[in-house]
This record gives structure tokens, C-alpha cells and sequence, in this order.
């Protein structure tokens, strides 16, 4: 592991616009940091409103150029091909998600690449099997409908899955025969910037996939939601930056497909299997140091069982191991930089404020002196309208709450502008399907967490996004939808 470290310091940036990367003069690059260690690990070209300008006309070309005679089967063997590829080059993709992020590398390796190269092969197989409708009316008419690329898509990524999120995007862009135009995250733009040479390597023409790096207000991110020939926007972030895209696209009434914020309930039944929930409720509580959209950071758990799921949950926790990202041991890696580092400890900081009682962590670990490292947090004895409740952390720190009533919990569990994910925990099949059915979430799972079928459709209520992801729900985004009618 420390051979493979060592061996991959890191990638430079540069932007990346119809297949060629572009250079960039010293003072429009920003550096890199290692969030573990504090390090530089290379340099970032920020875009210009030029930059990003070529990069668009450049995707709009593409889709009247090669790609646009690329047929079905074509553009599937080049999808197939890029997640070959990636796991061709899976352990520098990892090591690089672990240096940009902070994760542990194995988390990276598993969670972030591997399942990156899924979603390219379920869309190359996935696009193969779609048909149109077609309707025969009364021997007057015959409908049937067609599909064709919406366009030129802008891709805005964030930095918890960089890679994950983005080929997630990207495989059904492509699929549909639209082009893309990509912006990650500042924090973690390396994973970006390889997918980009993958692509090329992998047979896509030049001006289909482009890669622009750059900040939100003022930069790459602003210049690409503003746009006139950008067709559609899809993001994947915080709450408040997708308000600030959505007015920005609003002018050219671009398509836009937002997942944003969560702040997502576990509801935690007595009659569970308390082993399984303690295990499962770990990792949905502190995977990726609770930087994942899905995590369960509310848990509501039946009074009866209260006392011994906090004993058994808090012991788990404090048994994670916190610390080098390279290390095979590591559970717990940093968050990904200082400015996220110090939102998290004013959040420990307010919850102390407004009267809970930190069961466990809530600080930075006593053997760790550089990086921007926070021990999983537990923290109970909050009223339910306290912030720590209310509002979105996104990092290692959960609340737990009891409960009485079946109906207490689901309005407990609705109380919230957010709508994105929950998990229930029972064994009641009656109860089950009674109470999914009344949570206001786009995704809920009961009994398990995190388990993905690419086919569902993905994506959140109220203000955690607007459309859904995944399987047809996807090429309803990247295509455009015409009906032709002929009379008979």
C-alpha cells in the first residue's frame, strides 16, 4: 500500500477541451491539497469564460460530427470499453480519489471506482434493450414515438464521490448520444481529469467529452449554468448552490436533474434484529466520514430498545480506526478540506449549545496532528427542532432520538425540508410497507441501507432535487422526446 502511495503522488490539471488537455499560464492555476495530510499534491487550471465557451461549442459540434452517425451498438461498445478501462487502471483511480478526498483507499477502491466501471457497463448493455412507444388508434392513425440526444450537457460534480457521481452521469449521457461538458469540484478534480484520457483511449471523438475545472460564482460553474448553447444541466450537491444553477439556467429555460441536500432518517423498530442494525447503521452512519448524500444521520429508535442500541451502536463506533487513508486499517479517513472541517466542529460546537450530550467523538483524534480528521460523533438529548437536527452536517456526526408511537416516528422523520433518503428497521411486514409508504423520501429502504439497482429511479423530494436518475428515468434527461402521427 505505501509502495503504491508513493508511486502515485498525484496528477496536474489542466482542462480538457475537444481531446486535447489545454495548457494553462501560472497565474490561473490553484493548488491541490491533500486534506489528510495538508500537502500539495499538484495544481488546478481554473478555466476562463473562454475556455468554458470553447469547450461548449466544442460539444456542440461533436453532436453533429462523428458521434452523430454512431450507432446504438457503437456507442455501446465505446461505453463497455470506458469501464474496462477504469478497472484497468482501478488502483491509481483509488489512490487518486484517496488523495484528493481523504477517504481510505480501500473505500475508494470498492465504493468509488469499481462500482464507476459498473455504471458505464449497465448503460452499455442498458441501451441496447430500450424501445419506443407506438399506438394504433382505431385503424385512423399510427403513433409512435422517437428519441434523439437533448444536446449539450453540463456536468457540475461534487467532491464526496467525485468519480461515482460523475460516470454516473456520463454513461447514460453518452448512451444517449448527447455530449458532455464537465465540472468537478474544485477539492477533486484529479479522478476528472484521468476519466477524460480514458474516454479518448477508449474510441470517443473528440469534443463529446470535455473537462473544465474551475469554483462556482464568478468561474467555470457560473460561465457553463449561464450558457446560451448548453442544452442541460445536471448537478449534484449542496441545496443552496442548486437554487443559484437554477436561476442561472432559468433565462434559456435549460432541462436541468438536481440531487441536493439530505438529512435522512433511520427509523429503528423494536422488534429488528438489533445486531444487524448496529452493523448496518455504522456504515450508514459514517461511511465515507458521513460525507454521502444517503447517509442516515437522524436515528429514531424504539424506547423499549434505546438504551441497548446506544450501548452496542456507541461501542461499534469507537472501535473504528481513524486515521491514514493508505493505511489497510483505516475505517475512518478525513473530511475532504479545512473549510468543511471547521462547518462540521461548529455544528459539535452548536449541538453542545442547544443541550445534547456527546456520547462518544465530537473532537479531532488526540493521535492524529495534521489533517482534517473528526472522530465519529454520536450526540443524543437534543430537542427535535435543535439545528443539529434540523439542518444538513454532512460529516461524522449523527443524532439518536427515541420514540413511542409508530406515528410519532413518521412525523418525526417528515419534519424536514429535505426528502432524499430514509431506512426502516423491522420485521413487521405490515408494518413495513405501512410506513415506507407514508415517508416523504425518494428512496427507502427497509432492513438494509445503501443497496442500488441502477434500474430504479433515483433522487430526492421537497429540496433534495428535482428529477430522478437511473435505468429509463436517466434517458428521459439526456434525450428529447418527438411524436410522429401518420393517418392512415
Amino acid at each position: 500500500m505505501q509502495q503504491l502511495q508513493k508511486a502515485v503522488k498525484g496528477i496536474d490539471c489542466q482542462n480538457f477541451i475537444n481531446g486535447q488537455y489545454i495548457e494553462a499560464p501560472e497565474e490561473r492555476k490553484f493548488l491541490n491539497i491533500n486534506p489528510a495530510t495538508e500537502e500539495v499534491i499538484g495544481w488546478v487550471a481554473e478555466a476562463t469564460q473562454q475556455e468554458v465557451d470553447q469547450a461548449v461549442k466544442a460539444a456542440k459540434a461533436a453532436l453533429k460530427g462523428e458521434w452523430s452517425q454512431y450507432t446504438v451498438k457503437q456507442r455501446s461498445q465505446i461505453i463497455r470499453k470506458i469501464g474496462d478501462l477504469i478497472l484497468e487502471n482501478v488502483e491509481e483511480l483509488a489512490a487518486l480519489e484517496a488523495l484528493d478526498t481523504g477517504k481510505p483507499y480501500e473505500l475508494a477502491l470498492e465504493m468509488d471506482i469499481k462500482r464507476a466501471a459498473h455504471n458505464f457497463h449497465f448503460f452499455a448493455d442498458y441501451v441496447t434493450s430500450l424501445g419506443n412507444e407506438a399506438y394504433h388508434q382505431d385503424n385512423i392513425a399510427l403513433h409512435y414515438s422517437i428519441t434523439r440526444p437533448v444536446g449539450v450537457v453540463a456536468m457540475i460534480n461534487p467532491w464526496n464521490l467525485p468519480l461515482l457521481l460523475l460516470t454516473w452521469k456520463l454513461a447514460p449521457c453518452l448512451a444517449a448520444g448527447s455530449t458532455a461538458v464537465m465540472k468537478p469540484a474544485e477539492l477533486t478534480p484529479m479522478t476528472a481529469t484521468k476519466l477524460a484520457a480514458l474516454c479518448k483511449e477508449a474510441g470517443v471523438p473528440d469534443g463529446v467529452v470535455n473537462v473544465v475545472h474551475g469554483f462556482g460564482s464568478d468561474s467555470a460553474g457560473a460561465f457553463l449554468s449561464e450558457h446560451p448553447q448548453v442544452d442541460a444541466i445536471t448537478f449534484t450537491g449542496e441545496t443552496r448552490t442548486g437554487t443559484v444553477i437554477m436561476k442561472a439556467a432559468a433565462p434559456t429555460l435549460k432541462k436541468v436533474s438536481f440531487e441536493l441536500g439530505g438529512k435522512n432518517p433511520s427509523i429503528i423498530f423494536a422488534d429488528s434484529d438489533i445486531d444487524e442494525v448496529v452493523e448496518t447503521t455504522l456504515h450508514s452512519s459514517f461511511r465515507n466520514q458521513g460525507q454521502v448524500c444517503l447517509c442516515a444521520s437522524r436515528i429514531y429508535v424504539e424506547r423499549s430498545i434505546m438504551d441497548i442500541f446506544l450501548d452496542r451502536f456507541t461501542a461499534r463506533t469507537k472501535e473504528l480506526v481513524i486515521g491514514d487513508p493508505f493505511d489497510s486499517n483505516t475505517n475512518i479517513g478525513s473530511v475532504v478540506g479545512k473549510e468543511h472541517y471547521e462547518k462540521v466542529m461548529h455544528y459539535i460546537d452548536i449541538a453542545k449549545e442547544e443541550g445534547g450530550t456527546i456520547l462518544t467523538g465530537g473532537k479531532r483524534p488526540d493521535h492524529l496532528e495534521k489533517g482534517y480528521f473528526i472522530e465519529p460523533t454520536i450526540i443524543v438529548g437534543l430537542p427535535e427542532d435543535s439545528r443539529c437536527i434540523k439542518e444538513e452536517i454532512f460529516g461524522p456526526v449523527v443524532t439518536v432520538m427515541p420514540f413511542d408511537t409508530e406515528e410519532e416516528v413518521i412525523a418525526y422523520a417528515n419534519d424536514t425540508t429535505y426528502g432524499l433518503g430514509a431506512t426502516i428497521w423491522t420485521n413487521d411486514l405490515r408494518r413495513a410497507h405501512r410506513v415506507a409508504g407514508q415517508i416523504e423520501a425518494g428512496i427507502v429502504w427497509v432492513n438494509t441501507w445503501y443497496l442500488r439497482d441502477l434500474r430504479t429511479p433515483f433522487g430526492g423530494m421537497k429540496h433534495s432535487g428535482i428529477g430522478r436518475e437511473g435505468g429509463a428515468h436517466s434517458f428521459e434527461f439526456y434525450c428529447e422526446l418527438s411524436n410522429v402521427t401518420i393517418k392512415l
